[in-house]
């Protein structure tokens, strides 16, 4: 039986699972996360499942795999003993038998059939629950989309940009989390301010990740770091080089956006950071005349 969640609850899910996001290749216990997020591990397992609908185990399992599958698509240089270590795998076998587990067939094979059908791989169903989902976004098929949609594309060096907001899991979701957002902001009047604008953060892909499984994180736009509570949290996305496309679309038309943007990446020779890309909304589209989003998209880049 799933028990109710808190703000507290939810704010120490949220640390631990940005501290899961970039510490894949750790060992990842019970033990060791459920003291990031201050609970006893009995506790955390409990609020953790609540939250993510998996086990600790099942989660971390997932997302190394899922990591795993999209490097093996996008850097056929790199190995399977390379993307064992980098994953926290104990061994090239215990990663063959998660991976396997997990897809239906070897890293080798995958690695092989995936080429030229990233938007036709299925995953199956397994013991580790992931439905089968559909390859849409982050590893893209260059002859897909010819006729490519009209943007502004550049590339330069952004600071670093503060946010204050919580994650979610699942596209289900993002609705009632922004609601959330928007409702903690407005006694605190920032939402009056003449530039406030909102955000998405993206910390799986489409591509890779169910949508019932994807992890976003609804947040706003600040000017500078500000304290939080209940279930806010303050992130900073970091500065850098960033791939910057300035859209003016429809809702439905979010996802091929981001499918030309990735392919562009991939065709002019970046490569993206370990960091999350995001989107942020510079207008309400309920007042656009054509009912349009100006929205622009950001892609961490080396």
């Amino acid at each position: 039986m799933s028990i109710p969640l808190s703000k507290h609850h939810i704010k120490s899910i949220n640390k631990a699972l940005n501290y899961i996001e970039y510490h894949l290749e750790n060992d990842l216990t019970l033990e060791c996360v459920s003291k990031i997020a201050n609970y006893s591990p009995y506790h955390f397992h409990r609020i953790f499942k609540a939250f993510t609908k998996e086990t600790l185990n099942q989660y971390v399992a997932r997302k190394r795999v899922e990591k795993a599958s999209a490097v093996l698509l996008r850097k056929k240089e790199v190995t399977i003993s390379e993307l064992s270590l980098q994953f926290g795998f104990t061994s090239n076998s215990s990663f063959t038998r998660a991976f396997k587990k997990f897809y239906g067939e070897n890293p080798s094979d995958f690695r092989r059939k995936g080429k030229g059908k990233y938007s036709k791989i299925r995953q199956v169903k397994s013991k580790i629950g992931q439905a089968s989902t559909h390859f849409e976004a982050y590893v893209c098929d260059t002859n897909q989309h010819t006729n490519q949609m009209q943007s502004t594309i550049e590339v330069k060096s952004i600071a670093d940009i503060h946010t204050i907001g919580t994650s979610c899991i699942g596209v289900q979701n993002v609705s009632s989390t922004f609601q959330d957002v928007l409702e903690w902001a407005g006694p605190k009047g920032l939402l009056r301010d003449p530039n406030f604008k909102m955000a998405t953060a993206y910390y799986d892909s489409f591509k890779i990740t169910a949508p019932n499984k994807v992890r976003m994180r609804a947040c706003i736009i600040v000017d500078e770091p500000l304290n939080t509570d209940g279930d806010m949290s303050l992130v900073t996305l970091t500065k850098g080089l960033h791939i910057i496309a300035h859209h003016e679309i429809h809702i439905g038309e979010f996802e091929r956006a981001w499918t030309e943007l990735f392919i562009w990446m991939n065709t002019n020779g970046y490569k993206m950071r370990n960091e999350p890309p995001f989107e942020i909304y510079h207008n309400d589209f309920n007042t656009h005349p054509e009912k349009k989003c100006i929205v622009y998209f950001y892609i961490p880049v080396a």
